[in-house]
């Protein structure tokens, strides 16, 4: 489904990502960790060709994301705030993203039913634009805008971040819900190992923008994870395929 080729990414003189080969096959639930500056967001960015690699390609498909627009319309993301519209309200936000992916206001509210636990009362009818929401609300709003449209790939950047522990729950069974159900291909960025692992079939750690571990998840990846941050040694693996 995706292919990331001879992939790097320098700012000046500081190469902030570097990764020969990368595989994500459809239907995976793909989890990326690795602390700050590991290159995680620059990873998504480029795969959602917000920003150009320096050298390599990646394509969607079969579709390089730099010199095709095909691939978009199979790919969704909520990567941060800059997503949102602020002036909008949810509705209104939803509906612009339904309209962007080919469905009408009825198609969208009929979706959206689904997610009334999730939303908590908090969401829609609430006569508050969405930059008045808070930053919790937000990130709801933006993840499921994210699954409007039945996208083939779903790219969520700290989904987790701002949620608190019921919502946190419910995001997990979502996501793993739709995994299954949807055979849908999930690339989920985050700080928490633990929520990670968790939803993810395969777990890819970067550290300082190499790839140090490309890991099946188990009931033991949350602990090599955590010997990892821990501060135990870890060469990067060999990326030959």
């Amino acid at each position: 489904m995706i292919t990331i080729e001879s992939i790097s990414k320098v700012y000046g003189t500081k190469k902030v990502l570097n990764i020969e080969r990368l595989e994500i096959p459809k239907g995976e639930s793909f989890g990326l960790v690795g602390n700050n500056g590991a290159g995680k967001t620059t990873l998504f960015s480029l795969i959602l060709d917000l920003i150009q690699p320096t050298t390599g390609f990646i394509q969607v498909d079969g579709d390089k994301v730099s010199e095709s627009e095909k691939w978009k319309t199979k790919v969704s993301a909520f990567i941060d705030d800059t997503f949102l519209i602020g002036y909008l309200t949810p509705e209104e936000y939803f509906y612009f993203l339904g309209e962007l992916r080919g469905q009408t206001k009825a198609q969208v509210d009929t979706f959206l039913v689904q997610f009334a636990d999730f939303f908590n009362g908090e969401i829609l009818m609430g006569k508050k634009y969405v930059r008045d929401l808070s930053k919790g609300n937000q990130k709801k709003v933006g993840v499921i805008g994210a699954l409007i449209g039945s996208p083939e790939v779903i790219v969520l950047d700290e989904p987790f971040a701002n949620l608190d522990p019921s919502t946190q729950i419910k995001l997990k069974n979502l996501i793993k819900r739709w995994s299954a159900d949807s055979n849908v291909t999930f690339l989920i960025s985050s700080h928490d190992l633990a929520h990670t692992t968790e939803v993810s079939n395969r777990i890819v750690l970067l550290n300082k923008g190499e790839l140090v571990r490309d890991i099946k998840t188990s009931p033991e990846t949350l602990k090599e994870l955590e010997a990892f941050f821990t501060g135990e040694e870890l060469e990067p693996v060999s990326q030959d395929v």
